[in-house]
């Protein structure tokens, strides 16, 4: 006579766990890559701001001595932008300029003028945190209080309109971000919510014979933490090999990489998983404990 197969008892918080973790671990990743979206997006309006380029046109005739000194100056001040520990202050001699615009151009007014009447200049490179319009005009009435410096130029329809384009952006960006983590929020907790469905009579029991709350949910939050964490270094991995082969498909776009921002992209991640499933949990097993039995069913 066949012996009768023996029925699995059901464990305290022991419900299929690999469906949450890949369910997690999805959700996860398209807030990783709409975040990596942010960071490229933040870090290119930064170099196109650092591109804009301001002209100090000099006085006739001023000493070697007297160029090095105002060429000290500029690169000490805050508002220049740096690359590679190097200010970006550029001397573009007279001739210099002469010899572009002929390039340019295709005419030498040398020929006819009989002198070069242009001046020579710095171009200094500013700061994307100096770039709004207030800041600029304060920095141009700065400069032309310099001793040497004849006139300040930018152009500044330019500032306002890089400034108007990348505020639009970013609000948009953000509305995006907001909706986006509401939905994977609500995704997560449905998901451990139906994990958990399953074992609703197993909570009530555990009341029946005296378990006090803290004891039911216990297991429960620790599972779901662990699963959040889990989800959160998987997402994490995948969002690192995603942007490997992003990099190695488009090469320009090193240039937009922060490690800085992208690793705390990484840390939120991982947090926003194990904080998400703890609170899940948390709720759905409170609601569960709440139940008559004939909700229950």
């Amino acid at each position: 006579m066949a012996q009768p197969r023996p029925t699995r008892k059901k464990k305290l918080g022991s419900y299929p766990h690999t469906m949450v973790v890949f369910s997690i671990t999805l959700a996860l990743l398209v807030i990783g890559l709409f975040g990596l979206l942010l960071i490229h997006a933040h870090k290119l309006s930064n170099l196109v701001k650092e591109n804009i380029e301001m002209q100090v046109y000099l006085d006739r005739d001023l000493p070697p001595t007297e160029l090095l000194r105002l060429q000290q100056d500029f690169a000490r001040k805050p508002y220049i932008a740096q690359r590679d520990g190097q200010a970006q202050v550029r001397f573009l001699s007279k001739e210099e300029g002469a010899k572009q615009f002929i390039e340019q151009t295709g005419e030498d007014f040398q020929q006819f003028l009989g002198d070069n009447p242009l001046r020579d200049a710095y171009i200094l490179k500013i700061n994307a945190e100096y770039s709004d319009s207030l800041q600029m005009g304060r920095i141009e009435r700065e400069l032309k209080a310099e001793p040497g410096v004849h006139e300040v130029q930018y152009v500044q329809s330019l500032i306002s309109s890089i400034n108007q384009n990348v505020r639009k952006l970013s609000l948009v960006l953000l509305g995006f971000a907001v909706v986006l983590t509401f939905v994977v929020t609500v995704l997560i907790n449905n998901t451990i919510k139906l994990a958990l469905f399953s074992q609703r009579f197993l909570i009530r029991s555990m009341q029946l014979v005296g378990a006090t709350s803290f004891f039911i949910q216990r297991p429960f939050l620790n599972r779901a933490t662990w699963q959040g964490l889990v989800s959160g270094i998987l997402a994490s991995l995948l969002l690192l090999a995603l942007l490997q082969y992003a990099y190695l498909q488009v090469a320009d776009l090193r240039a937009l990489r922060d490690d800085r921002l992208i690793g705390g992209l990484l840390l939120v991640m991982v947090a926003l998983g194990c904080g998400i499933g703890f609170l899940s949990s948390y709720r759905a097993v409170r609601k569960y404990l709440g139940m008559s039995l004939d909700e229950l069913y």
